[in-house]
């Protein structure tokens, strides 16, 4: 009797599947029924289409039993992130302005998923237009944390770290510009990757040349999401920031153990941000981990102050050159706050611009300063824990009031204006059985390494292993 199921890895189901141990069909309906019985309380996949899965189930075993070559992903179901255009289904990015685009055209990364042979199924929930942490929108409402569905699974990959923490998906495709792989990663108990800028190449993309926003992968375990990278990274032509170096990389197995690094850690960037206690104690006890695994550890980090001002101004330039033809039409049923940080970016002087980028240069040799003396730093992903889902963010932090429905996520965006590779990895839970993810941030462009030493730290602490109970339970009507 086949050990498959919804739960088990990436990697054991497409190797169970390459064997012939499972169909594809089987696959997919064990994860259509997780779907079925789990998504009506999280909403974490949305514009499904069960019958065209089925059909591709089909498909994919035909193809299998001809002995045709298939790709490693091959019959493995996956929702797309409802920014990523998937030919077929619809793109809302969350925005009553697009409820009825339906995408003629798949995006990069969806071409790449697809060419391995992974099943689209339908689309994961996002924030409108992926702007803000907490996964909320007027087309498809709010997608709750499976832990504790009165709080927030985070975003803008919230869909994504939600559905795969629940088994609805192996994995997901995720995206990044101030932290949204990493907090609904750290959110939702998986891991999730900001990868480096032309890692995983962008198209299409308005801001062409533009590092600040990334895609990157989700999924329950470090192996899984290095799978991922294997298939969605690599050179391409339509980028000019991608980076020469096959995907083949990231097939490369991970040692069991690591010895000689020097690693750094910050719980607030050295008093640079306000952070609620039970972060800055997470942060700590982790520390200690990596000390227990022989490394040498020490509380350190570079200065990033400058940071902030990058990240706010470069962040809102993007978001004004993406979005102003629907700003013009739409902009009555927007948010607030993403009409907010458009208007900002309308605000703009070249002189702003300038100056963000000069003070980004300043940032990137001073990080290649730091990674000099040490090989990797470990900070918090978010300065508070899970918040309750009917807030929008944190209005403040330890007495510090947020002037902007981003401030709080600091912690994050701070290494995204750097432009340095990190990831989210499950470091636990607070007191009240919410997870919690630390950060593990590596030089420029080393990431495998990083996925490398998150693995040592995840096969050492198994935090990532416990499941939220609705995703378990064979009866969920009344769950709460």
């Amino acid at each position: 009797m086949s050990d498959v199921n919804c739960f088990s890895s990436a990697r054991h189901l497409s190797q169970s599947i390459h064997t012939k141990e499972v169909s594809v069909r089987e696959v997919m309906e064990f994860h259509l029924n997780q779907i079925r019985k789990i998504n009506p309380k999280v909403n974490a996949i949305v514009s499904l289409d069960e019958d065209y899965a089925y059909k591709m189930a089909d498909q994919a075993d035909s193809t299998l039993s001809s002995g045709l070559k298939i790709g490693p992903l091959h019959g493995l179901p996956i929702a797309i992130k409802d920014t990523h255009n998937a030919k077929g289904f619809p793109t809302t990015s969350g925005s009553l302005a697009l409820r009825d685009n339906l995408s003629q055209e798949d995006d990069l990364i969806v071409e790449r998923l697809k060419q391995a042979g992974a099943i689209v199924i339908g689309k994961t929930n996002v924030p409108e237009f992926a702007a803000g942490a907490h996964t909320f929108n007027e087309v498809f409402g709010i997608t709750r944390n499976p832990y504790n569905l009165s709080y927030t699974a985070g975003g803008s990959s919230g869909g994504a770290a939600a559905a795969v923490t629940c088994g609805m998906l192996p994995f997901a495709d995720g995206s990044d510009m101030g932290g949204s792989c990493r907090y609904p990663a750290a959110f939702n108990n998986v891991v999730g990757m900001r990868t480096s800028p032309g890692r995983v190449p962008t198209y299409p993309k308005p801001a062409l040349y533009s590092p600040l926003a990334v895609q990157g992968p989700v999924a329950r375990n470090v192996e899984d999401a290095s799978f991922m990278m294997s298939v969605i990274s690599g050179p391409d032509s339509k980028s000019p920031l991608s980076i020469d170096e096959s995907g083949s990389l990231f097939n490369q197995p991970f040692s069991n153990k690591l010895s000689g690094l020097r690693i750094a850690w910050s719980a607030d960037l050295g008093g640079l941000l306000p952070v609620e206690e039970s972060i800055r104690s997470n942060v700590e006890q982790q520390a200690k981990i990596f000390e227990k695994l022989g490394f040498e550890v020490e509380e350190a980090c570079p200065a990033l102050s400058e940071a902030d001002e990058v990240f706010h101004t470069l962040r809102a330039w993007e978001m004004e050159m993406s979005h102003r033809e629907l700003y013009e039409k739409f902009k009555s049923v927007m948010k607030n706050s993403f009409k907010w940080n458009l208007e900002k970016g309308r605000g703009l002087s070249g002189i702003n611009i300038g100056r963000a980028e000069l003070l980004r240069n300043e940032l990137f040799h001073r990080m290649r300063g730091f990674f000099d003396k040490y090989d990797a730093l470990i900070l918090p992903v978010s300065q508070v824990p899970p918040f309750p889902a009917d807030i929008e963010y944190p209005e403040q932090i330890n007495g510090v009031k947020m002037e902007s429905y981003i401030d709080w996520m600091k912690s994050s965006y701070y290494i995204s204006a750097v432009g340095n590779p990190a990831l989210s990895v499950p470091s636990g839970f607070t007191s009240d059985g919410l997870p919690l993810g630390i950060q593990i941030v590596g030089p420029h462009r080393a990431d495998y390494e990083v996925l490398q030493l998150g693995y040592i730290f995840e096969q050492a602490t198994k935090y990532g292993e416990k499941r939220p109970e609705i995703s378990t339970l064979s009866k969920i009507a009344d769950y709460k």
